[in-house]
């Protein structure tokens, strides 16, 4: 079950990101988009999903939105009603959406689940709640509902500080951490390293991964503030096909972060998903999502194979 793996600090976690429907739609028009999204993850091992909870970013960024916002069906809504509760699920909660009364009554009707509360996108943003009332609030009516933070390696880069925001909301009850889609390594690494430094166990840091395979996608990520570095911004687009050089990258990258982190003694874990509405952008997340779950099965086949012949040594 994923939420044992979280409570046990287990490496290797594999979730998939889904964003829910338009609210805009019919319950019908929904349900067929839930079904779609459901069979493309038939026969992957996935340890569950992660439903996110759009918030308008717009006071982070001045410039125009690559893509309009939308409001979207509750993520938690979304995976009873719709997607049937198939898999275990990671609620996103944006935090500034709901007021006081709204989230109680959130976290009285899902005390047992797992849950991500993001806080507010900017500094100038007025929330109708803050993500430390949030805390507080959790901590009195909920308290044994999982609760996972926001990690985010490039703020790292800037102020040098992203593994202490860590170690503060872990204190604050946080037991896992999911950043948002990484596209440059050595300032995810250095996160890694900082982060190990403290010496905080049984902390998932699960990386997020995303395909990109055009410009628009591109533009679109920056507006959200994913940092891609120019090594990576090269290798996608100086390539014959942008969009699987994107999904080679991010295997690279996720298979260096996972094996480094067992290395420093953090469980690094992996979320897929794609920003993109676009099919080819889709299907080429679940190459993705494979791709990755073969990296940890795959290290792990090695790692028994090690263990036999080491004891094999043994008998002789």
């Amino acid at each position: 079950m994923l939420k044992n793996k979280i409570k046990q600090g287990k490496s290797g976690i594999v979730l998939y990101g889904l964003t829910p429907p338009k609210i805009s739609l019919s319950h019908d028009e929904a349900k067929e988009i839930a079904l779609r999204q459901l069979s493309r993850l038939d026969g992957i091992k996935i340890d569950g999903l992660v439903i996110y909870d759009l918030q308008d970013e717009s006071n982070r960024n001045s410039s125009n939105r690559t893509f309009e916002f939308v409001h979207t069906i509750k993520p938690e809504i979304y995976a009873k009603d719709y997607l049937q509760n198939r898999y275990e699920a990671v609620i996103y909660k944006a935090i500034g959406n709901y007021n006081e009364a709204e989230f109680k009554e959130f976290l009285q009707t899902h005390s047992d689940a797992i849950s991500v509360f993001v806080g507010a996108s900017s500094a100038i943003d007025t929330p109708k709640l803050s993500l430390n009332d949030a805390y507080k609030m959790k901590k009195e009516i909920a308290n044994d509902l999982t609760l996972g933070g926001i990690c985010i390696p490039e703020r790292h880069t800037k102020k040098h500080d992203e593994d202490l925001r860590v170690a503060s909301k872990r204190v604050k009850g946080c037991e896992f951490f999911i950043t948002q889609a990484v596209y440059d390594i050595e300032t995810a690494k250095r996160f890694l390293d900082d982060f190990a430094a403290l010496g905080i166990r049984n902390t998932p840091i699960i990386f997020t991964f995303t395909p990109c395979g055009n410009i628009k996608t591109f533009e679109f990520m920056q507006w959200l503030g994913i940092s891609v570095s120019e090594l990576s911004r090269h290798r996608i687009f100086d390539s014959d096909d942008a969009l699987e050089s994107s999904v080679k990258l991010s295997l690279d990258m996720f298979e260096f972060l996972y094996k480094y982190g067992l290395a420093k003694g953090v469980s690094v874990g992996a979320n897929i998903e794609s920003i993109s509405t676009r099919k080819v952008e889709i299907d080429a997340s679940i190459r993705l999502l494979k791709g990755i779950i073969a990296i940890i099965e795959n290290h792990s086949l090695e790692n028994t194979k090690s263990k036999i012949q080491s004891a094999s040594k043994f008998d002789e």
